[in-house]
């Protein structure tokens, strides 16, 4: 599970731990924002400390950086089934289309080629909804019949530019099906019904330890009879399996510990055969080592992108610890009992034991499918519940991230904060503390949240189906919420004073109930999980009590807190619900609370912030290039050192991937 940007205000102050050899002035010649177009911005992050890294270690992130770009084509081709024949048709026509380069209409075409790219796909990497060219149907068949190696150009034209057919990748079932209306990858030809009937007759009611049915497979329906597809090297996707896999054994050769070597050689096995214990006991064992200074994410994942919340999609990276930063974090998951003990649930929903929390602040090196260029900030896996009580959960907010989305903000001229604060004194107090609760809400949001509470005992953990991904993220939201406004973590050292939580109060209503608006276009419907989550939590508090106050001045609306304490206690009311409806696996009031708070756009005030955010002339959405790290050899031809190089052009990194990577 992950956290998302949750805010769109950026706000300096935060840095992670630096590279004690880079200077002031280095920092300064650095330049974070690279590439801006529609609605996103391309960044680059740091990678603090790489010249401090042993040749062992840079050598393990060499391999598991190769693992995770290995994956890439499989994430374009989860999303959409002909993505990787219109990535194909892009790269030709970039790389060999002998007309004018200079024209309008090229430059439109620029912009499309970019925002699938940024989105791994024709489909929006947020909204879901299919991305359209600027340039007409007629100037994309021009494009595509003057570059070479392009079959079938009606069809490439029909698929990209005919606003009508796959429309959505992620469809919400209000249209039709919710399976034959998305066009996400996961399912062929199998309806809704079919697909849970499916699932239905593997599970084993009463499983206390259930491993992930679908998650690693599509369901294909084919001459009558209903079949997964396992993702194995021999099987689909075999081919960049097999390249991951090859990475992963260079990595266990130079790993950390026997143990690390050892889970890698599990998850190449389970790569090998598709056997989802294998994945449980590769997890199990991952979790389990809070020793290494290095680890990553490699695997089918997030189910965020599956209309029925089942099936991972391929992401990976490879990061390593922030020890400065980590402090906060292991005196977080220090705690974790007393949180669990505290929280404002039923008592029948929390666990007696909190077992094997750990939490760290890391600076990734390498991100890959569904972590590139979009990544989130903080992450809390494993996903599986059983294996969340039983062992424990590693929770992570990424501080190199976080740093580049601040430094990037602070690189634009106009800001959100001015524009949409309500006054001087809410603007000095976000400033004060803004970037600090801001990751302190990640924090516990990842390290506890999601690890907290628990399923009744015969309870599927795909109990709420569709709604299973906003309700989760709105759980674990709402724990960190109520938990910021607790003297507690002034206690522990956490936060400087029993003022300091507002400004994230401030900042999560503004950006539930307005500002993250401006990531959905006029008359459609919020479609994206985290999204979903913020509207649902700020929606429910403005009309279920008078905290929040919607106010006017000079024709511009404002959402201010006029009660934090009254705030905190309906996030307090709402988190027992929502976990009553988790635990219990009550689909009717899940299904009802999404439905009513979480989908739904004010067409008014959508207006309004769209309006008032076009004038800043901001972009909503940011994704990142990733560093070239490159083998440096002696004389003799031995590794004698790993390169660190900051790449510079976002189109030139994904042809370049394209090149090296396309193994599908």
């Amino acid at each position: 599970m992950r956290i998302a940007v949750a805010c769109l205000v950026g706000i300096a102050g935060f840095s992670c731990t630096q590279n004690p050899k880079e200077s002031k002035t280095q920092e300064q010649e650095f330049k974070y924002l690279v590439d801006e177009f529609a609605d996103l911005k391309v960044i680059r992050y740091k990678v603090p400390g790489w010249d401090d890294l042993s040749l062992q270690q840079k050598s393990f992130i060499y391999y598991m950086g190769e693992a995770a770009k290995c994956g890439r084509d499989i994430f374009w081709d989860q999303n959409f089934k002909h993505n990787l024949e219109v990535r194909r048709a892009l790269e030709n026509v970039l790389e060999s289309y002998t007309g004018d380069r200079e024209t309008p209409e090229f430059k439109e075409f620029l912009v499309y080629a970019k925002r699938v790219f940024f989105s791994n796909g024709i489909h929006h990497h947020y909204a879901e909804e299919k991305i359209l060219p600027g340039c007409t149907s007629e100037y994309m068949k021009h494009l595509l019949e003057n570059s070479q190696d392009i079959p079938d150009v009606d069809r490439m034209v029909e698929i990209m530019c005919d606003p009508g057919l796959f429309k959505m990748r992620k469809s919400s079932g209000t249209e039709g099906d919710l399976l034959m209306t998305s066009a996400t990858n996961f399912y062929s030809g199998v309806t809704r019904a079919e697909a849970e009937a499916f699932y239905r007759s593997l599970e084993k009611p009463g499983d206390p330890r259930p491993v992930e049915y679908g998650l690693n497979s599509r369901l294909v329906k084919k001459d009558g009879e209903i079949t997964e597809e396992t993702y194995t090297t021999e099987g689909l996707y075999g081919p960049a399996l097999q390249q991951i896999c090859h990475w992963l054994e260079k990595a266990a050769e130079v790993a950390e510990s026997p143990e690390q070597a050892s889970y890698l050689k599990t998850l190449i096995n389970y790569y090998q055969t598709g056997d989802l214990a294998l994945w449980d006991a590769f997890n199990v064992a991952w979790v389990q080592d809070t020793d290494t200074e290095l680890d990553f994410v490699n695997g089918f994942v997030e189910v965020y992108g599956d209309p029925l919340g089942r099936k991972g999609s391929w992401e990976g990276n490879v990061n390593y610890i922030d020890k400065e930063a980590s402090r906060r974090t292991a005196i977080i998951s220090g705690n974790a009992q007393w949180f669990e003990d505290n929280s404002p649930i039923d008592a029948r929903f929390k666990k007696e034991k909190v077992t094997g929390v750990s939490a760290k602040v890391i600076n990734v090196a390498m991100l890959g499918g569904d972590s590139y260029p979009s990544t989130p900030i903080g992450i809390n896996l494993p996903n599986s519940d059983w294996i969340r009580k039983e062992y424990g959960s590693k929770s992570v907010t990424i501080a190199n991230i976080t740093n580049a989305y601040d430094k990037a903000a602070e690189e634009s001229p106009k800001n959100m904060l001015d524009e949409f604060s309500w006054d001087e004194e809410e603007i000095a107090l976000l400033k004060k503390y803004g970037t600090l609760t801001g990751n302190l809400h990640t924090d516990l949001h990842e390290c506890l949240g999601h690890g907290s509470g628990q399923l009744l005992p015969g309870v599927s953990s795909n109990a709420l189906q569709e709604y299973s991904s906003p309700l989760e993220e709105s759980r674990a939201d709402l724990f960190a919420l109520y938990y910021l406004g607790d003297p507690k973590l002034v206690e522990l050292g956490i936060l400087p004073d029993t003022t300091a939580y507002k400004a994230e109060y401030i900042n999560y209503i503004r950006n539930g109930l307005f500002t993250q608006l401006v990531r959905i276009e006029p008359g459609k419907d919020i479609t994206q999980a985290h999204m979903q989550c913020r509207q649902l939590i700020a929606s429910w508090c403005l009309k279920n009590g008078n905290a929040i106050e919607r106010k006017v001045k000079d024709g511009k609306s404002y959402f201010v807190v006029n009660d934090y304490q009254g705030l905190r206690q309906l996030f307090a009311t709402l988190l027992a619900e929502i976990q009553r409806i988790k635990s219990e696996g009550d689909y009717t009031a899940g299904k009802a609370l999404v439905e009513e708070y979480a989908i739904k756009v004010d067409q008014e005030l959508h207006k309004e912030v769209l309006e008032r955010y076009a004038s800043l002339n901001l972009k909503p959405y940011g994704g990142f290039l990733n560093p070239n790290i490159v083998p440096v050899y002696d004389k003799k031809g031995r590794l004698k050192d790993l390169e660190l190089q900051y790449a510079a052009d976002f189109l030139e990194q994904h042809l370049s991937y394209g090149r090296a990577y396309g193994f599908l």
